[in-house]
């Protein structure tokens, strides 16, 4: 592999008097640099709309989603699936994150085991189901670990996607969804924390907002499968439950608390003066999506 030919390793003509800058010199440079970023994701919209409509359908058919990556990308992918749970109520297990070198790679970096092929296989072998979805996130694009999980995953008949920031080390990567996009050598060469883990950040976003947002777990703009277990997040609840139900805080708060913080029951309880049971079962009766019970005919 020569790794002088990536585009994460090489020098960036515009930082190369980095270390001579004052601090105003270096923020804005590295601000112009990381609207790159931004842009590259843009070119690749479709790809990503792609790699959603795979996840969706799986979810849908109670499969499941794994982020698997190493150093910078891994950790990315362990934020992605951490945020779910509270950001749209999903089970602990529908959105996993795989890391090479294990859990303690979070947060003690442990470069060595981006090597380790036949872990990133047995972890896949152990963990991911042929329904399952692996998107293998990987700023070269060429990590050993993240290769061999996504061609452990297509022998298992799994659907696969590859985010990367290398568009050229992509070529003959084996991967239902290629996500490559392209911002560019990095404003410190080769620490892809920068504008490749932007990039990806960005990327990794998109799959899980809108996944969640054709699922279901949205109403508008509004996250209405929120775990309100903090007083932010509880005052946040109230709120939504009011403005979509249209009725007063106090009413919103009774709701809440009556439908056991389910924002989505207490909304549909708010609005039709149900029972926290007939509001369950009225969202059931349409899998679970709430602008399907508002927006149907009310029940006499």
């Amino acid at each position: 592999m020569r790794y002088e030919r990536l585009a994460t390793e090489q020098t960036n003509r515009a930082s190369r008097a980095l270390d001579r800058l004052a601090p105003l010199r270096i923020a804005l440079l590295m601000n112009r640099e990381d609207r790159r970023a931004v842009l590259a994701v843009a070119r690749v919209g479709r790809q990503i709309a792609t790699a959603v409509e795979a996840i969706v359908a799986a979810l849908s058919r109670g499969g499941r989603l794994f982020f698997v990556g190493a150093g910078t990308s891994g950790r990315l992918g362990v934020l992605e699936a951490a945020e779910c749970p509270p950001t749209f109520g999903t089970p602990r297990r529908l959105v996993q994150a795989i890391i090479a070198g294990g859990p303690a790679a979070v947060f003690h970096s442990r470069e060595g085991a981006e090597d380790d092929a036949r872990a990133a296989a047995r972890l896949v072998r152990t963990r991911v189901r042929p329904d399952d979805v692996v998107v293998g996130v990987s700023a070269s694009g060429v990590t050993p670990f993240v290769r061999a999980a996504l061609a452990t995953a297509r022998r298992r008949g799994t659907r696969t996607v590859l985010v990367a920031c290398n568009p050229a080390s992509t070529r003959g990567v084996r991967a239902d969804v290629v996500i490559a996009p392209a911002p560019g050598p990095e404003v410190l060469a080769g620490s892809t924390r920068l504008k490749a883990g932007t990039a990806t950040k960005l990327v990794l976003n998109t799959l899980t907002t809108a996944t969640m947002a054709r699922l279901g777990k949205v109403y508008g703009n509004r996250m209405v499968d929120l775990q309100p277990r903090s007083a932010k997040l509880r005052e946040r609840a109230v709120r939504l439950i009011a403005e979509i139900a249209g009725v007063q805080r106090p009413h919103a708060r009774r709701a809440l608390v009556e439908s056991g913080a389910r924002v989505r029951v207490a909304i549909v309880m708010a609005r039709y003066g149900w029972s926290a049971r007939q509001a369950a079962r009225a969202l059931r009766e349409v899998g679970g999506s709430l602008r399907g019970v508002l927006q149907r005919p009310r029940r006499k």
